[in-house]
Formats: C-alpha cells, structure tokens, sequence
C-alpha cells in the first residue's frame, strides 16, 4: 500500500509555537501562506534550524501584479519553500501553468491551450486553458480583419486584443504573441516585445519565434512572389536567424515559443536555444506523407511515369521542393526518404504523430525541466483521438504536464459531445414533459 507522505501547515507550526512570522511579513501575505503544506519529515530535519516563516520578494512582487482576493495566491503559480541561512523558511512562486490558484495542481496532466486571439471564442472555454497561443494570421486574418468575428470593428489592433484576451483568461494562463515580421530591425522587435510585455506582463507573454529556414530579409520579396530554393538550400546564417533571435529573448528573460517545427529533427537544435516551447506540427504533415504514400504506391504498383509527374507536382504544391524544381527522380527519392523517415507504415508513426513522440524522447533527455511540447495543427476526429491516446502512453507517463495540445475552442468542443447525450438526453426531456 501507497502511503501519503505526512505534512503539515505553516498555520499549524506557529500555532504551535515551532515557528513565528518572519519580522517584516505582512498579515495578508502570511494570511496567503498559511495553508500551505510542509513535508513533515523535511521540517524535522530542520526544526533545530528553522524558526522563522516568511515569503520571497518574488512572493510580493507576483501579488503586486495580480490582485487576486485575499487569503489567495494566483493562477499559474506553484509554491515553492526557500530555506534560508537565516533560519528562516520562506514561500516563493514560481510561474508554472499546469498549477491552479493557491498551487494546487490542475485536474489533468495534459494542458490545454486556445489557438485563437478571438475574446469571444476565449470567452467560452477560459476556465479549461492553460496556454493561448496566436499568430498574425490568427491576430489579423481570422479575427481583426474579419467582419464576422470582429463585430462591429469593436477592436481596432493587436494591442486592443492582447489586453482584452489578458482580461480575460487571469493570471493562469501563458499568451504567446508572434512579431508582425520577424525579420525587421532589432529596434522595431525590441519596441514590439517591451509593449507585449506592458500589456501582458512578463509573467504571462510568451513570444513566439518562428524557424526560418533559408529565408532573410534580401529573400523574403521574391519568396511571396513565388520565388525561393528548396527549404532546405541556404546560409548557416540564415538557417540559425530564427534561432539567434529565440536565444537573445531567452537570455534577455523572455520565455519563448520556438515555432514551425514540422519535422522531429528540429527538436535538439530548437532546445539549444533554451525555449519555453516547442512545437510539433502534425495533420498537415501527415496528410502530406499519406499523399505521398499514395503517389509512390501507385507509381510501384503500375510503373506508369504519370505517377512520378504527378508526385512531382503534388510535392511543388506541399513546398517540398524549389519554386523552379523540374527534376523528376531527385522527387522522387525525396519522397521515399521522407515517408520512410517519417515511419508512415509502423506502429511509431501510422497516426502521424511519431514527430510528437521523438520530440518527447528528446525533452525527456534535455536539461530542460520546465520546457514543454506544444501539440498543434490539428484538424480531424481520428487527430484528437489518437493524441488523447497517446498522452497516456506507459512510455510518456513521466512527461506529465509537459504536453500542451492546442487548437481552436470549436474544435475542442467536439470533444465534449458523444451519442450518448441524444439518447439519455431525449428520454430524460420526454419523461420531464409528460410528468403531469
């Protein structure tokens, strides 16, 4: 049998008189504290030492921040003791979204996050996320930009939005805001992140970095002309700017989201760079191994060289390959490299999740404790179902907490529902109507 290790309150060691309030500790901050739990055996060990009890002026600065009611301390924040060689045990916070107010754990190990930057969407599911992730697209395209769900153009820019969302999710939860254009000058994204974090606070903005492959400021015209080399064909400079740019946030103290990241072997060099976030692109992914799958099957199985053209093209169209690539069998041998990687016909990777599954087996042997996956880009049932699935995994059990799933509260909402509900639902409404 499986035995709580005992513990006890602040509360209850100064009532008994084995420790006294830190001189300098205000009534309300203490009044925050004094419900928390010590290990038993831990104050033991100590009790000849310990005497006093107090709270870090991290502890004042994150109450400062968020005026949460009294007796409480904020969303988003687990506690953690401090034992000084003053003698005194003092109770810090420490960001971590997978707690809920007062520090107590969130009811499920995997977190969830909304992948909207719509207030109205937010609105709906607030109390269940964990994490808000945005993009531009999702900032202007889908939201500012769009009638229908920017009712009556009741927001005029990011900066309206961003403190709106603020509003409204609290302190628990991380808002990741991506630069309007990674590549401008270095002032304009300092400019940019110092007003993300006046609105947001640095607790809650997480900026987002996106990879940027052979892409730079000389290219980026051509590049939406239609113009550009093979993602993989370009400068070490170029290769790394995306990140350069998530390292010099870090290491300013800023949590980043290290973003696109369509391809496990992303993973190492990402972490490198220190991020709060990483990311793992899946459906769109591995609706392109199964059209490539599809295309290589039937060349195989006919011989006909239409196959190999029409692989080709549907290879230009997925941006496998440069805008002014013409040569047949090099796609070829791309494409059986790929689906071959990407384990389309094994267990590791039919559901198209291998690229989540190695880069957990990467993060587990990171140094990185705090660092978490973000699971993005899905759209079908059958996604959700094998990623619920997955996450309890035996193999992945000790990286609770460190999977975050993100994707639009609709179609989270999909999920709530089953059957069942009409079946029940409309026998318990017909008893309720004919009850007399």
């Amino acid at each position: 049998m499986k035995f709580r290790e005992t513990s006890c309150t602040i509360s209850a060691l100064v009532r008994t008189g084995q420790l006294s309030v830190a001189e300098g500790t205000e009534t309300e901050l203490y009044e925050r504290i004094c419900d928390t739990e010590l290990p038993l055996k831990d104050f033991m060990d100590l009790s000849a030492y310990m005497k006093y009890v107090g709270v870090t002026d991290e502890f004042r600065k994150v109450i400062k921040t968020f005026r949460v009611p009294e007796k409480e301390t904020p969303a988003g924040f687990r506690k953690e003791l401090i034992y000084g060689e003053d003698g005194c045990v003092r109770v810090n916070l420490v960001r971590d979204i997978a707690f809920e107010k007062n520090g107590k754990r969130r009811p499920t190990n995997m977190l969830f996050s909304a992948n909207t930057a719509n207030p109205f969407e937010v609105e709906t599911m607030k109390y269940f996320i964990a994490n808000l992730t945005t993009n531009p697209a999702i900032i202007y395209e889908q939201f500012l930009n769009n009638p229908k769900a920017n009712k009556n153009n009741q927001f005029k820019d990011r900066y309206e939005v961003l403190e709106e969302l603020g509003r409204l999710v609290g302190a628990g939860v991380d808002i990741s805001v991506e630069f309007d254009d990674p590549f401008a000058p270095e002032e304009k994204l300092k400019e940019e992140v110092a007003r993300f974090e006046e609105i947001l606070t640095s607790y809650r903005l997480v900026v987002k970095v996106p990879h940027t492959g052979p892409l730079n400021p000389g290219n980026v015209e051509d590049f939406l002309k239609g113009k550009y080399p093979a993602v993989e064909e370009g400068t070490s400079k170029d290769f790394f700017y995306g990140h350069n740019l998530a390292y010099r946030l870090q290491e300013k103290g800023y949590k980043v989201n290290f973003t696109l990241m369509g391809e496990p072997h992303q993973t190492a060099l990402a972490l490198l760079a220190k991020p709060y976030f990483i990311n793992a692109f899946v459906e769109k992914r591995h609706d392109q191994t199964s059209g490539l799958a599809s295309h290589i099957d039937n060349l195989d199985k006919t011989g006909d060289a239409v196959y190999r053209k029409m692989l080709h093209d549907y290879m230009m169209k997925s941006d496998m390959l440069s805008s002014d690539d013409t040569d047949l069998a090099g796609a070829e041998e791309k494409a059986r490299r790929l689906v071959r990687y990407r384990n389309y016909y094994s267990k590791e990777g039919y559901d198209g999740l291998d690229s989540v599954r190695h880069s957990l087996r990467v993060l587990k042997q990171a140094n990185l404790p705090d660092t978490r996956l973000i699971v993005c880009n899905t759209k079908s049932d059958q996604m959700y179902y094998d990623i619920d699935k997955l996450s309890v995994e035996p193999e992945f059990a000790d990286m609770k907490q460190r999977i975050v799933l993100t994707c639009e509260p609709g179609y989270f909402g999909r999920f709530t529902s089953s059957p069942t509900i009409y079946t029940y639902q409309r026998s318990f409404l017909n008893s309720v109507s004919g009850r007399g």
